[in-house]
């Protein structure tokens, strides 16, 4: 046995080790397969955006063990499907013609896959709080792991596809509400289970697929009452490097908020139920008032910091396509007051010590504004961001 740890911590400590060589070629594999593929249509900026992606994920991969296997069934189940459109010509029609594209990877179904798991893990953590077996709760898990593989291969395959149905519609699966939309679900749920990992426990596990659960019934409806499923050729703001930072980086902002709001609700909850049940099943589960508070302040931080980087970048943006940094448009404006919300939160947690249920409350409340800035300015204002309109 002390050999077999010996070998462990070893191996544990090599930087250099099989699993990590195999990980860091596999990386530098696909983005030399990317760049030989796509690199003639890149600029300088694309190119040191797959770069920068690239070094990212190798060390994402070294330090979140988990995010290897999900990037090596993304990458397979996303080449499969590449593979049988080729197979059918490249054409569009394929996703009707070959069974596992209609069924299960081209970008829609791969899509509809991952929504039926989202909802099926969300339903799984509640059952799990009030069960006594651990078994629901890995469950639940491996539900969530496999629906954010699936999220992720729509969104791969739905770019193949937008240069299938028509070169010059070819994007990356970042640029409309609805793949926002997809993206959004993916990351609140990845951060999630990767602070599941990290706290060992799954108990929060359904308040926070709730949220991501809202967004795919929302998703669910955009599909089937607005179509919105169907590539467009993008508008002309919309076609530049900019979007492949700002996007991402404002949607990891906004998951961390919603997991934080969702950890809030939990928290309020506890304390109501804890008054009365004290000695219930549910509150055995339920982390501690301290872990709890903990994990909102950190995914709030985590959150604020990719938000004021997406700030910063779409002003970056701004300024390159209306030729200023900030025009008070009512989506920036928004985004000025999500940022100032929770500057605050964290000003009082940091310097004045704030904690417990008013800070619930207070993330509670930011995910009201933070969803009007997300998706209420599309529905009911207008300005330079029209194009986001519902």
């Amino acid at each position: 046995m002390t050999t077999l740890n010996n070998i462990y911590k070893e191996e544990k400590s090599n930087p250099f080790s099989i699993k990590e060589i195999v990980w860091i070629l596999f990386v530098l594999g696909g983005s030399l397969f990317a760049w030989l593929q796509l690199g003639h249509l890149k600029d300088v900026y694309e190119i040191g955006i797959l770069i920068a992606s690239a070094i990212s994920l190798i060390w994402l991969g070294r330090y979140w063990k988990s995010v290897k296997m999900l990037s090596y069934w993304v990458a397979f189940l996303s080449l499969l499907a590449i593979w049988e459109y080729v197979n059918y010509g490249n054409q569009i029609s394929a996703n009707e013609q070959s069974f596992l594209l209609k069924f299960l990877i081209s970008s829609q179904s791969a899509i509809m896959w991952m929504s039926a798991l989202y909802v099926l893990a969300t339903v799984t953590y509640f059952v799990y709080i009030f069960s006594n077996t651990n078994y629901i709760g890995k469950l639940a898990t491996v539900l969530t792991w496999a629906a954010s593989i699936f999220g992720f291969v729509g969104l791969m395959v739905r770019w193949r596809e937008s240069y299938i149905i028509n070169f010059d519609y070819g994007h990356i699966p970042v640029s409309s509400l609805y793949e926002v939309f997809i993206l959004f679900a993916v990351i609140t749920a990845l951060m999630y289970l990767y602070y599941e990992e990290k706290s060992k426990t799954r108990a929060l596990g359904g308040f926070v697929m709730l949220i991501v659960s809202v967004s795919v019934a929302f998703l669910l409806w955009y599909t089937f009452d607005r179509e919105a499923h169907v590539i467009q050729p993008l508008v002309p703001a919309l076609k530049s490097y900019w979007m492949k930072i700002h996007v991402p980086a404002n949607f990891v902002g906004y998951g961390g908020f919603a997991i934080a709001s969702m950890i809030g609700m939990a928290f309020l909850i506890r304390e109501k139920v804890f008054q009365r049940y004290p000695e219930s099943l549910f509150i055995k589960k339920m982390p501690l008032p301290e872990i709890m508070d903990d994990l909102m302040y950190k995914t709030i931080a985590i959150g604020f910091a990719f938000f004021t980087i997406a700030t910063v970048l779409g002003a970056m943006w701004a300024a390159e396509a209306w030729g200023g940094y900030w025009s008070w448009d009512p989506k920036e404006t928004w985004a000025l007051i999500v940022w100032l919300n929770y500057a605050a939160w964290l000003h009082l947690r940091t310097s004045k010590g704030w904690r417990g249920a008013p800070m619930a409350w207070w993330a509670l409340i930011g995910l009201l504004i933070t969803t009007f800035a997300f998706l209420g300015v599309n529905m009911f204002l207008s300005g330079l961001h029209s194009y986001g309109e519902l």
